[in-house]
């Protein structure tokens, strides 16, 4: 934990590190486009006009704090330009921001996002399973918030984690509603008397899955609001590196101790490589390399079709009409009437009395070919 630098200096000398300080000024003092990623919970603006109770007449612990208050709306939009061009400023050309808020904010942040440049990618609904209720009955429960994911152009090749979140969500393709609980009990910090250390705190879960969905192992994580700390301790214990940046000494120390104590996790349980980016692998070296030989019979999962496998790496279906040859994609797409067709996943064979799919054999492959590079 360092004091407020005026001197410029990389993300590289800085990571891993909290500055306390203001974040506009830190972040104008980073190179520029040194960051992979930004997670960012500004300030929401909320606007009460007074304390909040219960039917019970005990007092809510709501969000009064005076880094929440702004004069005027005009005020909030003029230090969220500032500080979301400061991000743009300090972002990879592929990299992505995050951005949470509630409906007090959160559309102030998005109108603003597009006006700077910020292509948005999703917005993603964090549906709470255990929201505060609504006291007064005069409104629904609030019981979501809003995060808003861009890139920091349309022309940037962001990073997206698809088979990792399809694969944390059951093996199907992950919602843009996440249904995932507040930060409670042991992992809520409290500070000596007992009381919360943060009013918003996130739970670790929120952060893990932005963390996994959009940068790589080594990525650089930079936070210009950053509390206690989740994002910091999220980003350490996945393998990634973090800036924090933090106006409030107190809110500071608590991160500063609560990261010291998180032990990352072995690289064998964290390293992924997305499909999109493994090294690509023809239908026809399956067959070149002997695990599949011309003549084999694939079906899909519910042998509805079939096809045989042809020495040049085409197969054939057979129908009354005509036959039909291609690659495993275009045969499969013709069969089934669609425009697309994965054929690595949709052509099974038979191993052992079990059918499964030809993917499987690829990644054989792939492995093969691995270990003979690792051998020379």
């Amino acid at each position: 934990m360092s004091s407020q630098k005026t001197k410029q200096f990389t993300a590289k000398d800085i990571q891993d590190s909290i500055i306390v300080g203001d974040c506009i000024k830190t972040m104008c003092a980073i190179e520029k486009e040194s960051v992979d990623c930004i997670f960012a919970d500004p300030p929401y603006n909320l606007q009460l006009a007074g304390d909040l109770h219960r039917p019970n007449n005990t007092k809510v612990d709501a969000v009064n704090n005076d880094w929440d208050q702004f004069e005027s709306l005009k005020a909030y939009d003029e230090f969220t330009k500032k500080w979301l061009s400061s991000a743009r400023d300090i972002l990879k050309p592929d990299g992505s921001i995050w951005v949470i808020g509630s409906y007090h904010n959160i559309f102030r942040l998005g109108y603003i996002l597009q006006d700077l440049g910020y292509w948005i990618l999703n917005d993603v609904i964090w549906r709470k399973s255990n929201p505060m209720p609504n006291f007064r009955g005069r409104r629904f429960t609030n019981a979501h918030e809003t995060l808003i994911w861009a890139s920091k152009s349309e022309k940037s090749k962001y990073f997206f984690n698809y088979d990792s979140m399809k694969a944390l969500n059951e093996d199907l393709q992950m919602r843009s509603d996440w249904f995932l609980p507040l930060c409670t009990g042991k992992e809520r910090l409290k500070d000596a008397n007992g009381n919360k250390a943060h009013p918003t705190q996130k739970p670790e879960s929120l952060l893990n899955r932005v963390i996994m969905a959009s940068t790589r192992k080594g990525d650089c994580i930079l936070d210009p609001f950053f509390g206690t700390g989740t994002t910091g301790a999220c980003a350490k214990r996945l393998g990634r590196h973090y800036i924090g940046i933090e106006q409030d000494r107190k809110y500071a120390a608590f991160a500063k101790q609560r990261i010291k104590d998180i032990e990352p996790l072995k690289d064998d349980l964290i390293e992924v490589q997305p499909k999109r980016e493994k090294k690509r692998i023809p239908f026809g070296s399956l067959i070149e390399q002997g695990y599949l030989k011309p003549g084999a019979i694939l079906t899909d999962l519910k042998k509805r079709h079939s096809v045989k496998v042809h020495v040049d790496g085409s197969v054939i279906a057979q129908n009354k009409i005509e036959d039909i040859r291609g690659s495993i994609h275009k045969v499969g797409a013709v069969l089934q009437d669609i425009p697309s067709c994965n054929g690595w996943t949709f052509w099974h064979y038979m191993d052992k009395g079990k059918n499964l799919p030809i993917d499987n054999l690829r990644e054989q492959l792939r492995t093969e070919i691995g270990q003979h590079k690792q051998e020379q």
